[in-house]
């Protein structure tokens, strides 16, 4: 037995180049065909994830920076809010306290006219009684004149005595 012969060698290898041949003509090119659009359609799904990936860091700053800026702008709000509270407060005190001198300076203007209207009353029923009494003891010796005079003096006694 030989174990080599050169007639099976050839026909061996050219079996397997026709073999070769139309593996690569019908099997290899499809299957690498396949292949290479696999690769490139997971080089462009890495591509879109990367920029996905990408823009999603960018909306989560824009969204940080948002956030700084709302809570930025609520604060301002309250601030103005309690500096708007502190004037109106401010305000409502002035204004309580000028409500308060008004009422005062207006009881004390009807305390004094209430005490002139008090001391008019009075002269006036003292000046009675006055004539009157003035009148009984003199019984009626007085004259009109003399009266006056009499009332006149008395009144400028009561009224220097206030």
């Amino acid at each position: 037995m030989k174990l080599f012969e050169p007639s099976s060698f050839f026909v061996a290898i050219a079996a397997f180049l026709i073999l070769f041949w139309l593996l690569k003509k019908y099997a290899f090119g499809p299957l690498f065909g396949i292949m290479e659009e696999r690769r490139i359609l997971v080089q462009s799904q890495l591509s879109n994830a990367e920029s996905n990936r990408l823009q999603s860091e960018k909306l989560l700053t824009e969204q940080k920076e948002a956030i700084i800026e709302a809570k930025k702008s609520a604060y301002d709000i309250l601030e103005q809010a309690r500096q708007a509270s502190g004037r109106q407060a401010e305000e409502l005190i002035h204004s309580a306290k000028a409500e308060t001198v008004r009422l005062k300076e207006e009881a004390l203007k009807d305390i004094e006219n209430e005490k002139d209207k008090a001391v008019a009353a009075l002269r006036s029923q003292v000046s009675a009684l006055s004539v009157m009494i003035a009148s009984k003891i003199i019984e009626k010796q007085v004259d009109a004149k003399s009266q006056e005079q009499l009332v006149e003096q008395y009144l400028k006694e009561v009224g220097g005595k206030q």
